[in-house]
């Protein structure tokens, strides 16, 4: 199986020969690998690679540079066993990542752990989101293309900080499923500092502060949750936090 890990440290490895990210060209043939992995199901053209790379001003000669990062990336990637002239195609202007087809990314794990612990915690089986959510939390905490500041890179933080996110709601729910209310705790307090408006991370943390015996810390979490509001965005909190609060301070 080759396995490429786009978290943290960019790499790759395939029958326990490892591919650094130091062996991949520098920043460019980071990035490059990196968004084409990202887009793998799709053909990317040659300029929309080029335009991601170079955002400022693109290069006099960029489609020799492009070329020559290209070049690089397969040479690097047929030390791993894979057929060079395959693993990145190139066909009408465009370029392909090809990889096997039991190929594992982590970023695609993540996703896929969100969505399956999403689905078990909607249909009230919490403590079956525990595994796909640890999954999906630990993935995603790591750093994106640590450094690059390109809007392609901004914009896959951007999504990916919103996974964790939705990750952490449901890592709450399985910890506290599995009576681990103090983590389930840890874990909504992240969520809510990570969303200080969402109004939901106020809510699930009411709960578990409740679940774990402080109905007068859950009370002070929704006032917290008014201030902010009522500062920031000029609203009160909506009828469903209020209900919520109402059910906490006045059982």
């Amino acid at each position: 199986m080759l396995r490429i890990y786009l978290t943290g440290e960019v790499q790759a490895e395939r029958d326990g020969n490892l591919l650094r990210e130091s062996a991949l060209g520098g920043p460019q043939g980071r990035f490059v690998l990196a968004y084409l992995v990202s887009e793998r199901k799709k053909a990317v053209t040659q300029a929309e690679l080029a335009e991601a790379l170079w955002p400022e001003s693109l290069p006099a000669s960029w489609p020799l540079a492009l070329s020559a990062i290209i070049s690089r990336l397969r040479a690097r990637l047929a030390t791993l066993g894979l057929v060079r002239s395959h693993i990145i195609a190139n066909a009408f202007g465009c370029y392909q990542f090809s990889a096997p087809s039991d190929t594992w990314v982590d970023l695609e794990a993540a996703f896929a752990g969100v969505d399956a612990a999403e689905g078990f915690v909607t249909a009230g089986n919490p403590q079956a989101a525990y595994g796909p959510s640890l999954i999906a939390t630990t993935i995603l905490r790591r750093p994106f293309l640590a450094g690059d500041s390109s809007p392609w890179a901004e914009d896959r933080r951007a999504a990916l900080a919103d996974a964790l996110v939705r990750a952490i709601d449901c890592r709450v729910e399985a910890l506290a499923a599995n009576d681990e209310v103090e983590l389930a705790l840890t874990h909504a307090k992240e969520a809510v500092r990570m969303e200080p408006y969402r109004e939901s991370g106020y809510r699930r943390l009411m709960r578990m502060q409740v679940k774990n015996g402080d109905r007068g810390e859950a009370v002070r979490t929704y006032a917290e949750c008014k201030r902010l509001l009522a500062a920031e965005l000029g609203v009160a909190p909506s009828g469903e936090t209020a209900s919520l609060y109402r059910e906490i301070a006045e059982p």
